[in-house]
């Protein structure tokens, strides 16, 4: 039996933890307008995600920032966790589901594909190790399974992960439930995942900044999908510090935002 946690109830809800770029905003020693900034939607922490589901939360992705975030958010558990691809700004969190085995009195389930569960298992080889713990909690306790493009159904919903593109290396999931999407990281989405898109009403899309890049969508680019998708919302995430929000946001076509730490998105 697991311990009774103190947290904040999400149920119907998805709340952005984090929407700054693989840097954080303010980045490390950046004299930019955006970071030194005192406004609070420039403060960015590294991207991840949470969906109040019918029997739980659906952490999607493990930032470096996730202890922060969840303290912020005063959201004291994690039923599952689903990843989008294996980089370090969404997966470095790892280590703080160690007190969600205690609270749910059994291993965290972990949903990820083939390249994340390597990712894992690499950095942090401890977590899978046969070596007898010291003590309960010294390690994360995590129940892994492989996840492709089928449909998933997880706590009482229907995930269906969308195939993309981050640059010509990377392939990443998205996420969608019901009429909510969640797709980061990335600059390319194939028209068959644009027909997994079709109905979605609230979208929420990786848009880096206003100029091109190699890996992620600028906003122009951006723009163009949410308008194929035919959302009625959209907001864009993981932005770098070259997007200040009390200039930026007043610029977007009407029907897209720029996201924000602590969003929340009924869904």
């Amino acid at each position: 039996m697991g311990k009774r946690p103190v947290t904040t109830d999400i149920k119907g809800k998805l709340i952005l933890l984090g929407t700054g770029t693989s840097v954080g905003v303010p980045a490390i020693g950046c004299g930019c307008e955006t970071c030194q900034s005192d406004h609070p939607r420039n403060k960015r922490t590294r991207c991840s995600a949470i969906f109040g589901l019918p029997e739980g939360n659906l952490l999607v992705d493990t930032s470096p920032d996730l202890h922060q975030q969840l303290i912020r958010q005063q959201i004291g558990i994690v039923h599952s966790v689903i990843y989008t691809h294996e980089h370090s700004d969404h997966v470095m969190g790892f280590d703080d589901l160690r007190l969600f085995q205690f609270y749910l009195g059994h291993p965290v389930p972990v949903f990820c594909n083939e390249v994340v569960e390597g990712r894992l298992r690499k950095a942090f080889d401890y977590a899978f190790s046969d070596q007898e713990t010291t003590h309960p909690g010294a390690r994360p306790s995590v129940d892994l399974h492989r996840i492709g493009s089928e449909p998933l159904e997880i706590l009482g919903a229907t995930v269906i992960p969308i195939p993309m593109k981050h640059g010509p290396h990377f392939d990443v999931l998205g996420f969608r439930i019901g009429e909510v999407a969640y797709c980061t990281d990335v600059n390319f989405i194939p028209d068959s995942s644009i027909e997994l898109l079709a109905g979605v009403k609230r979208l929420v899309l990786g848009a880096l900044r206003a100029d091109p890049h190699p890996t992620h969508f600028c906003f122009e680019e951006a723009i163009e999908v949410v308008r194929k998708i035919g959302a009625e919302k959209a907001w864009f995430t993981h932005c770098s510090c070259s997007v200040n929000y009390p200039r930026e946001n007043p610029l977007l076509p009407e029907g897209i935002e720029l996201a924000f730490d602590g969003l929340e998105i009924g869904i």
